[in-house]
């Protein structure tokens, strides 16, 4: 064989890999965007098939703070892990919350534990719930669609912290419903510090909430001691690379 015709037949190889690899490349492409599809059209559903599990209560009294009665009941039978209810005002976050022995489950579960890419909005395992937390962590995706904590990155805009009524965020437990009041704001390259659960001391505890106000792109003006509880909210962006975070203390409950 000449070496001419050697030539040509490894470029036609190289070719013929190159095309498979890219004819895979798209039909995985393909699928992903599918699944990515389907999983938010199943989350979008399973929303509003509980959404009958909320009440809010209007108050007839201009300017008083709603409240909201969840059948929890309800949604037990659906999800016998759930543990609260959360809503951000200012956000499209307002979903049941649940709580499993570890923070893998829930990346990639719905709320009816089918698989889902989307996953659930869930509490930190190590979290007790029987008021001694000092720090509550919440995590959820960030969705494109703007499901889960999609919506989260509102909170970095002037729009939404120019409007005190999306400082106040209720969660609501089945003992009790709780509010807390943002004290700070920010995004952060991933970490673990923030999300600190467990504290040797009150004064590590008090340095540690000295170190997320700072970090805030804006003043709050809320004062805050080691004699308060915590409420963080966690997603991801930019690939993982960063974090958006909320802080909020806990200031009443009924």
């Amino acid at each position: 064989m000449s070496k001419k015709k050697s030539r040509y037949k490894k470029r036609k190889i190289i070719s013929s890999i190159i095309l498979i690899i890219s004819i895979s490349a798209m039909l995985f492409s393909g699928y992903k965007i599918i699944a990515w599809f389907e999983d938010n059209k199943k989350s979008k559903q399973i929303a509003e098939e509980i959404s009958n599990a909320v009440v809010v209560i209007e108050h007839a009294k201009a300017g008083a703070e709603k409240q909201y009665e969840i059948d929890f009941n309800n949604l037990k039978s659906k999800n016998d892990e759930t543990v609260g209810w959360i809503k951000v005002n200012g956000t499209d976050i307002e979903y049941p919350v649940v709580k499993t022995k570890d923070n893998d489950y829930y990346m990639n579960h719905s709320f009816d534990k089918s698989y889902n890419g989307a996953g659930w909005i869930f509490v930190d395992c190590e979290t007790k719930l029987d008021g001694t937390d000092r720090n509550i962590v919440i995590f959820g995706h960030n969705r494109r669609d703007g499901s889960m904590f999609g919506t989260l990155k509102n909170i970095l805009t002037e729009q939404w912290y120019s409007d005190e009524q999306n400082y106040i965020i209720p969660f609501v437990l089945e003992t009790e419903e709780c509010k807390y009041q943002v004290f700070s704001v920010y995004t952060i390259e991933a970490e673990d510090y923030y999300i600190t659960t467990e504290f040797a001391n009150d004064s590590e505890f008090e340095g540690f909430l000295n170190d997320i106000k700072q970090r805030s792109v804006k003043d709050f003006g809320v004062k805050i001691t080691a004699k308060d509880k915590i409420l963080t909210l966690s997603t991801c962006a930019d690939n993982n690379k960063y974090r958006v975070v909320l802080h909020a203390k806990k200031i009443a409950n009924r």
